[in-house]
């Protein structure tokens, strides 16, 4: 049984929070604009954050619309691309100078052809001659002289001549001019030259080589120079 002396409880009732004061409403101390409110209508930031009303294109880092910034397009003044020309530059470069080495090595080659031949004769001429001066005559004719030559001067003949120009270690052999050439497969050579002596004697000398696979001479002339 309830004690009839209690006094009748009734259930709670839950609390309201507390309303937030609203701004702009009296007796509130918020205004409007205040920090951490929204600007009031018709204001905006602070001048000099971004452009004022109606202006566009303000100077930035990308200069205004219509001109061109002053960077270049990679970020620094004044730099641009290469040009494009370079490339055909280089590559006109590159065809002139491989014909350019093209030209240089035919020269060569044809120098070398050329020259060939010419070096052989003076060097069989001067073979040649370092043996007929040092006296050794007979070697000379079996080595160089052409069999057809031999049977129109004979040894004794070719050695008893060499004899009479009396040449001596002094005569130093020199060669004005070699010519080399090559026609049907047969090789030719003139060689025209001076030995010259210390006492003061000249002797021209005249060669004519010729042959297919080795070169002799089929011509000879020696003597004092007129």
């Amino acid at each position: 049984m309830s004690n009839p002396q209690e006094p009748h409880q009734q259930a709670p009732w839950p609390q309201q929070p507390p309303q937030q004061p609203v701004a702009g409403q009296p007796g509130t101390s918020e205004q409007p604009g205040a920090p951490g409110q929204y600007p009031a209508p018709g204001q905006y930031a602070a001048a000099g954050q971004y452009a004022a009303a109606g202006q566009y294109g303000a100077p930035g880092p990308y200069g205004t619309p219509g001109q061109a910034s002053a960077d270049g397009p990679f970020g620094l003044p004044g730099q641009r691309p290469p040009a494009r020309g370079r490339r055909r530059l280089w590559t006109i470069l590159g065809v002139v100078g491989g014909v350019l080495l093209l030209v240089i090595l035919g020269v060569v080659i044809l120098a070398n052809v050329v020259a060939g031949p010419t070096n052989h004769a003076r060097s069989l001429a001067d073979d040649f001659t370092k043996l007929v001066i040092a006296g050794d005559t007979s070697t000379a004719y079996d080595k160089y002289l052409d069999p057809a030559l031999q049977k129109q001067v004979s040894k004794e003949t070719f050695i008893a001549g060499i004899k009479t120009l009396e040449m001596d270690d002094s005569c130093k052999p020199t060669y004005n001019d070699v010519k080399a050439r090559t026609e049907n497969g047969t090789k030719s050579a003139d060689v025209v030259g001076l030995i010259a002596c210390n006492d003061g004697k000249n002797i021209d000398m005249v060669y004519r080589f010729e042959g297919t696979d080795e070169l002799k001479i089929i011509n000879i002339k020696i003597k004092p120079k007129a």
